[in-house]
């Protein structure tokens, strides 16, 4: 029986895993007992038909509660997966542009990060420069602004045009629902 508890048990202790020899007991009601020797404890816990679980092992004595720990346990798990299905991936789209870009297609690419903006996703804005456009950076700049500037309504700047190596970027970030204006 032991056995069962240690593989159950991977952070609190239960039963007769307790290495205390007295412990602060907390019904499961939530009432105070008071200090009781281990082996009282254990047989409260046993007459109730619950389980003695170490709640607070860093306490002088340690603190136990008298609980269902099998339902307690299925209860965090279900706790936990709720919270990962409740958080949100944050993903960054990347779209690549060139300083010579023509105004169509400057306007497929900003769809597309309209497109990205709308569906909740982070948007890194590359402006690619190869030979001599190096010598015109202030042309890639200007990219990136109007580009800002055409989707403000459903994003904003998180981080400012940047040069690294070839590349200019920027990271824009989709508003939240609020700040959308109706």
């Amino acid at each position: 029986m032991l056995r069962r508890w240690s593989l159950i048990s991977s952070t609190n202790r239960i039963n007769k895993q307790i290495p205390a020899r007295e412990v602060r007991l907390v019904s499961a009601d939530g009432e105070q007992l008071g200090i009781k020797s281990i082996d009282e404890a254990l047989r409260i816990a046993y007459d109730a038909g619950l389980d003695l679980v170490e709640v607070a092992p860093q306490e002088k004595p340690p603190v136990c509660r008298i609980m269902d720990y099998g339902k307690h346990k299925f209860e965090q798990e279900k706790k936990n997966k709720l919270a990962r299905k409740n958080q949100s991936m944050i993903v960054i789209k990347e779209i690549k542009l060139r300083p010579k870009i023509d105004t169509h297609d400057f306007g497929t690419k900003r769809r597309h990060v309209e497109r990205f903006l709308g569906a909740g996703h982070k948007v890194k804005v590359v402006i690619m420069f190869r030979g001599r456009e190096m010598a015109h950076t202030d042309l890639g700049k200007k990219l990136l602004d109007r580009m800002s500037e055409e989707v403000k309504e459903l994003g904003t700047v998180e981080s400012a045009a940047k040069q690294e190596g070839r590349d200019m970027f920027m990271i824009m970030a989709p508003l939240l629902k609020k700040e959308i204006p109706a």
